[in-house]
């Protein structure tokens, strides 16, 4: 294994060599990793020399020269720019290298961005859903730019808005569609609002043909939901996993809400926890037993010691660290079931499972709908199908009565 403290770097970045070690090693890179990147760092910092230039001319084209001769030069890894990212990421915090220049926007981008600002300060819609919004509409508004730079929305009618959906929707699936017109919906109405359109043209937006409570909730057995939480076994992301796995198991926590996790969200003395749910809105659940025994042995033993000035509960295993994400905590889930010998799975099968183990203990709907924190009982509703009981509780009666 290679010594980071063995690694020379000479020229001009030779005064960043300790700080960018010091700094590799608090994002969680082993001694291997951090000396790779140090011989990287020394051989940019050699070139940077002979070609007479400071830290302060890393710009992109310098860097991609600097890629130009070390592939030339026969090295076979390392050969990209990505490759420099840890290092001009810290060197940037220092202010050592030149600001990157601002982005030009193009009428598309710009209005884009006002869109999202409405979204998340008018709308209360979180960052996230905002840009998967964006993500959906930015060809429909890239349909209207015109030659010259601007963008066609005077003379936008309800026939191009069908004819948009029309067009996009029958190669998609139907959940893809439904985001897709709400989306448009939204757009239409934050153009009109906005001064835009003169006129608005929400309505225009076709629907899509869709059932509720027609599906039934997806849910693990009791043998199954064993098996993965035994998978976790012992490996140095057990701790981890474990405790993911049971959250979402037994609160039912969407996958955001358990990435989101704060230190601060879990009240230790009055046994609760803190989630921060859709729409932006904190609510507080009881903290179970066992989820709290899977929290502590993850604390004790799991948590990155590296990362205590953080206040992100849950952390990425490889380096750099960083906090959870959504798609993370799902990888966690699919990985834990591949180990199982389970099908393919979904954390929010978890949460269907936490629904309908509460359901067969024989708590009502509503208990349900306030463990899933749902808005309308509606929403519960469909747990109903799974279990015979709760079903009689949303039944009409029979006009007439039985005969």
């Amino acid at each position: 294994m290679s010594n980071p403290s063995h690694v020379r770097v000479c020229g001009p970045l030779e005064p960043f060599a300790h700080g960018f070690g010091e700094h590799l090693s608090r994002l969680g890179y082993r001694q291997n990793s951090t000396a790779v990147q140090l011989h990287l760092m020394a051989h940019l910092s050699r070139w940077l020399s002979a070609m007479r230039l400071e830290a302060s001319a890393l710009t992109p084209t310098t860097v991609e020269k600097f890629f130009v001769t070390r592939r030339s030069a026969g090295y076979t890894n390392y050969r990209s720019v990505k490759a420099l990212s840890p290092l001009l990421g810290y060197l940037s915090g220092l202010g050592a290298t030149p600001p990157a220049p601002p982005a030009v926007l193009t009428p598309v981008e710009e209005l884009l961005e006002r869109y999202h600002n409405y979204l998340t300060r008018n709308r209360g819609i979180t960052k996230t859903t905002a840009r998967g919004y964006m993500d959906m509409v930015r060809p429909f508004l890239a349909g209207r730019a015109m030659p010259d730079g601007g963008l066609d929305l005077q003379g936008l009618t309800s026939a191009d808005v069908t004819g948009f959906v029309l067009a996009l929707c029958p190669q998609r699936s139907g959940g893809w569609a439904k985001l897709l017109v709400t989306a448009l919906r939204s757009l239409l109405i934050f153009l009109h609002v906005d001064g835009m359109l003169p006129r608005p043209l929400s309505d225009a937006v076709p629907s899509v043909a869709g059932w509720r409570l027609a599906g039934l909730p997806k849910a693990l057995d009791a043998d199954q939901t064993r098996r993965l939480l035994a998978s976790c076994g012992r490996s140095s992301t057990g701790p981890r996993n474990f405790a993911v796995l049971t959250l979402l198991v037994r609160l039912g926590l969407r996958a955001g809400e358990v990435a989101g996790l704060q230190l601060g969200d879990i009240d230790w003395r009055h046994g609760e926890i803190t989630v921060r749910g859709k729409g932006n809105r904190w609510e507080r659940l009881p903290l179970p037993v066992d989820v709290g025994q899977a929290l502590v042995a993850y604390l004790r033993s799991g948590r990155p010691a590296s990362v205590d000035g953080c206040r992100r509960l849950f952390f990425c295993a490889r380096a750099p660290l960083r906090g959870l994400t959504s798609g993370a905590v799902s990888l966690i889930v699919s990985r834990a079931a591949s180990q199982a010998g389970l099908p393919k799975i979904t954390a929010h099968w978890l949460r269907h499972t936490a629904a309908t183990k509460l359901l067969e203990a024989g708590a009502p709907l509503s208990e349900v709908g306030q463990l899933l924190r749902h808005r309308r009982l509606l929403t519960t509703a469909i747990y109903a199908k799974v279990s015979r009981d709760a079903l009689r509780t949303v039944a009409r009666s029979w006009p007439g009565g039985a005969v």
